[in-house]
């Protein structure tokens, strides 16, 4: 008989005490340790009853190094945040909102990936399941569906399938017989992603998994669960609009730079080939207080639409509101303005807004929010067909940002007549472009070309 016996877990990282403590020593929060079940692995219970193998030291030059082998899916879009496709005996964790649509992207990549996918279900039946294959649109004979929460039983299903990828939806709801506490606790959820990320790496089938958040937005579960998986992504979106971002958190195969965009429709996911189409709003007059900025998401650049509104403050104290752009970046470009530009904004209500609910941190997009700034306040339009791309320093200068030149291709792609870069960009010459160049150095020099 295992003994059994009773520990706490810190809710926040999963630290464990043998008594209840009001703060964590671990990461110092308050009134977080729970107390859980907890029953010892016999001997006789364990997964993997091979006697584990010795190690021995090896010197670094005597290793052999392995190419990852990597799975490349139907879905470029899930292909290049991972960094180039699923890497063999990696263990992917994905989070996001309710509703946001984790299990339509997953099931849509199971179907059409071409590869045997096992596709496991805590959460639905596989009536439901079947329903939402038939919306997508898509019959394959290689994805097998299993709804069970018992981690040793759906390993004991895999090692008979012998799938390419396995699927878990989710991870708070698997469990194991070893722990006696309830699906979704702290112990339960470490448990079972060891068990998962030990046959991972003994098979080399790699494994996806689902994870909930809490309401702050982190992935629900010890912190140490995100520091045991290869790779974290994070689905966004606001359920009011259609749209959907893939960013990843953490890989250890890739860049964490990389951005996924999708449409959400009736017939499942939609990748977005051209993330421009849907960031940019196509007007037949031009509007004031509107600039394009040429940005970088990774390796993919894309044009985006930054609005923005500057009016009277009407209670006095001026509001500064930023969507989608750093807010105190924002106040230092309206210093910048004020200082260095003679601009008296200070007593008026700004607002920024990036069109499509994207975040942007790229420093390039600077010159395009002064831009749409001032042509709001003095309520002139930007010329047609005129794109920004340059960072703004503290002194007013336009600095030059990096790989400039996939910014101007991109304008030019996209049909863009003039693009305003940094006059300090090397290697940059119009011989280059069919686009037009417009080198600056100081933003003066930008609101003469525009404004006159």
């Amino acid at each position: 008989m295992a003994k059994i016996k009773s520990a706490y877990f810190c809710q926040g990282c999963g630290h464990e005490s043998p008594k209840w403590l009001g703060k964590c020593p671990s990461c110092n929060e308050w009134n977080s340790m729970v107390e859980e079940v907890v029953q010892k692995q016999s001997a006789s219970d364990k997964l993997f009853s091979d006697a584990p193998k010795r190690s021995t030291p090896h010197r670094i030059d005597e290793v052999v190094s392995l190419e990852k082998k990597r799975f490349m899916l139907s879905d470029n879009e899930f292909n290049r945040v991972l960094g180039g496709g699923l890497v063999v005996g990696s263990i992917t964790l994905i989070g996001g909102e309710p509703g946001i649509g984790k299990s339509t992207l997953l099931l849509d990549i199971a179907l059409n990936s071409g590869l045997k996918t096992l596709y496991i279900s805590g959460e639905e039946s596989e009536e439901q399941i079947k329903l939402r294959a038939e919306r997508i649109g898509s019959e394959t004979n290689d994805c097998y569906l299993l709804t069970e929460t018992n981690i040793q039983n759906i390993l004991h299903h895999s090692k008979e399938l012998q799938p390419h990828v396995i699927i878990v939806d989710s991870v708070q709801t698997v469990h194991t017989a070893t722990i006696e506490s309830s699906p979704g606790s702290i112990s339960q959820i470490r448990e079972c992603t060891a068990e998962l990320l030990r046959y991972a790496k003994t098979t080399g089938i790699p494994v996806i998994l689902i994870g909930h958040i809490t309401k702050d937005g982190a992935i629900a579960g010890p912190k140490v669960l995100e520091h045991m998986v290869d790779t974290v992504l994070q689905f966004e979106g606001d359920r009011n609009h259609v749209y959907r971002l893939l960013r990843s958190v953490k890989n250890r195969f890739g860049s964490t730079n990389e951005l996924g965009i999708y449409e959400m429709s009736s017939a499942g996911m939609r990748q977005v080939e051209n993330p421009s189409e849907i960031l940019i709003s196509n007007f037949d007059s031009q509007l004031s207080g509107v600039a394009i900025a040429s940005t970088m998401e990774g390796n993919r650049p894309m044009l985006i639409e930054v609005q923005a509104l500057a009016s009277t403050a009407a209670y006095g104290t001026p509001q500064r509101s930023s969507t989608g752009f750093d807010l105190k970046r924002l106040h230092m470009l309206l210093a910048v303005l004020e200082k260095k530009c003679g601009f008296r904004i200070g007593q008026k209500d700004v607002f920024i807004n990036l069109a499509g609910g994207i975040k942007v941190d790229d420093p390039s997009i600077d010159l395009a929010v002064v831009c749409a700034i001032l042509s709001s306040n003095v309520d002139i339009a930007i010329e047609a067909k005129t794109c920004f791309s340059a960072e703004v320093g503290l002194s007013g200068e336009i600095r030059p940002v990096p790989r400039v030149e996939q910014r101007i291709s991109e304008a030019e792609k996209l049909g863009y007549k003039r693009i305003f870069i940094s006059k300090h960009s090397k290697g940059i010459t119009q011989d280059q472009f069919k686009i037009k160049l417009v080198a600056v150095s100081k933003i003066e020099e930008v609101l003469k070309h525009l404004f006159g």
